[in-house]
């Protein structure tokens, strides 16, 4: 790789680190920032097929219904239909009496003034205006050195304040894009100017976004680039500190973290982390990150699929199967030792939610490889384990005990899940839940043999003592047999020795498969017959013929070899 091409970022920007004092490696979120979504704007500019004006308001809706209270509806100046959506905010009434809306413009007065044109007759909004004034971007793009940045920057800020007048609803924001690449004196010096010009007071605040906009570095050069804006800014209390990482080294998460830890105060970026190249940051992982470390994130995430079908419309992109809380597969388990802990973790969780006296989705969560309770977001338990040729028997016990009353005993567990491994092994798929039902009648319950019962009764004729009579068709011969025993399948062994087959029952549970008098019963039976050991089943709302459906079926298994 030619790498020799690039150099380290220590040696393109200038480190505020010998300049501060590090605090934010101890500090522990304990809070949420202000969440800011701009899919609207940043993510919407990102994509091949820009969203037309319903897909924007579907996709505003859905930030109000989550909670959002500042979230940034577009770029005024760059389309009609962005204009034109910002207007459609303006007179519909769409935007709640809690939500700010944020729009965004580039430093240049035609620009500036078309922004202002959108969201006239707005009561409340935020004006984002932005400079990249990185040395690449001065240099190449804007052709300018550090005092014709900073007077294009002032020059735009004092457009916006001339436009907003008096009016007491509109609030200012300033980026310094490219913020990440430039120098940490330059970034606080061009940041003072503009709160200066603004006159930032607590009453009036402004918001200071400082973004990563293309990542270079790793998340704690970031942290550091902060905590020195944090540290050093002339008026910090009358600044709202903002960041906008992106994600092109794939930590955009962990920067907007340590961002919060360095001073942070309102994270800027999009659901599932659309956006130029690699995207913006997930405001979905990050939020969600909170809220399974216990802090409320303040953002309602309890329907993530609804959440994201809307954005995988408005956007035209599909969300990954694996990513973070929202992907189909990241609660799901094909592993069989997974499988085996989520399966003890979720038996574990109900029993200390019933001693805690309380639902379980009240209950202390701590069940093994899932961070949250899928319940949380509104998923199922229905996907969490699912079966291929990689699963064990706890997998394949779990999903028939979830959907089809099913507790296997351990030692059929182990045998049944190799007869399952042979059949996945050859394609290699997955096996569903009712596919691994009708496997599992087919080998263990209704299994034909050559033994087979075609009528029969049993009688308690003494303190222990039970007789069983039926008509046994043992290899095409067919006659009535009658056993006796301490209970009812003794006696059905003691016939079925009279027939020639010798059966020892070593091993015998039976359950209820529901709740309900009429609720069917399974028997499972191990059996040694002829000295061959086998497992057999049975099921009907009858617990007596179950346990002879194991039985027979136990000892045709056997016979078959």
């Amino acid at each position: 790789m030619p790498s020799h091409r690039y150099r380290s970022v220590h040696d393109r920007v200038p480190s505020p680190v010998p300049e501060i004092e590090r605090t934010w490696p101890s500090r522990r979120i304990e809070q949420a920032p202000l969440w800011v979504p701009v899919d609207l704007r940043d993510g919407n500019q990102a994509l091949a097929e820009p969203m037309d004006p319903a897909r924007k308001r579907r996709m505003f809706d859905l930030f109000v219904t989550m909670g959002f209270k500042e979230i940034e509806v577009g770029y005024p100046s760059a389309s009609q239909t962005d204009f034109d959506f910002v207007r459609h905010l303006a007179t519909s009434g769409a935007v709640p009496d809690d939500v700010t809306p944020v729009v965004f413009t580039p430093a240049r007065r035609d620009l500036i003034e078309r922004t202002f044109a959108s969201i006239e007759g707005m009561p409340r909004a935020v004006v984002h205006l932005y400079t990249a004034t990185g040395p690449a971007w001065r240099d190449v793009v804007l052709r300018q050195d550090h005092d014709g940045v900073r007077a294009l920057i002032l020059d735009g800020a004092a457009d916006v304040a001339r436009l907003a007048g008096d009016r007491p609803g509109v609030r200012f924001e300033f980026s310094p894009e490219t913020f990440n690449f430039t120098e940490p004196d330059y970034a606080l010096e061009v940041c003072d100017a503009v709160t200066e010009l603004w006159d930032a007071c607590a009453d009036r605040p402004v918001v200071l976004n400082l973004p990563a906009t293309v990542e270079i570095a790793t998340p704690n050069v970031y942290a550091d680039q902060i905590e020195f804006m944090h540290r050093n800014l002339a008026r910090r209390d009358a600044v709202i500190l903002s960041v906008h990482p992106h994600n092109d080294r794939g930590t955009g998460v962990a920067c907007a973290e340590l961002a919060v830890l360095a001073g942070a105060q309102r994270v800027e970026g999009c659901l599932f982390g659309n956006g130029e190249r690699t995207g913006n940051v997930d405001l979905v992982t990050l939020a969600l990150n909170l809220h399974a470390q216990g802090v409320d994130p303040q953002i309602d995430f309890a329907d993530i699929d609804e959440i994201r079908r809307t954005v995988e419309h408005c956007n035209r992109l599909p969300v990954h199967e694996r990513h973070p809380y929202g992907g189909d597969l990241v609660y799901t388990a094909f592993s069989g030792t997974h499988q085996d802990a989520i399966s003890k973790g979720m038996a574990h969780h109900a029993a200390r939610a019933a001693e805690l006296g309380v639902p379980a989705e009240q209950a202390p969560w701590e069940v093994p490889y899932l961070p949250i309770d899928p319940a949380d977001v509104g998923r199922g338990y229905e996907a969490v384990i699912r079966v291929n040729s990689q699963s064990g028997k706890g997998g394949i016990a779990y999903l028939l005990r979830t959907g089809y009353g099913l507790e296997l005993p351990r030692r059929l567990q182990i045998e049944f899940s190799r007869v399952v491994q042979q059949a996945t092994d050859g394609s290699g798929e997955e096996i569903t839940a009712a596919e691994l039902w009708e496997l599992f009648r087919a080998e263990y319950v209704d299994r034909a043999g050559p033994v087979a019962l075609t009528g029969w009764r049993t009688s308690h004729t003494g303190p222990g003592r039970h007789d069983f009579t039926g008509v046994l068709r043992v290899d095409g011969r067919e006659r009535e047999y009658t056993g006796s025993g301490n209970g009812p399948l003794a006696a059905l062994a003691d016939a079925l020795a009279a027939a020639g087959v010798k059966v020892d029952v070593l091993q015998y549970t039976e359950h209820a498969t529901e709740s309900g008098h009429d609720s069917p019963a399974v028997a499972y039976a191990e059996c040694r017959v002829d000295g061959v050991t086998s497992w057999g089943a049975g099921r009907d709302t009858s617990v007596l013929t179950a346990s002879v459906q194991a039985v027979l079926a136990a000892v045709n298994r056997a016979k078959a070899g």
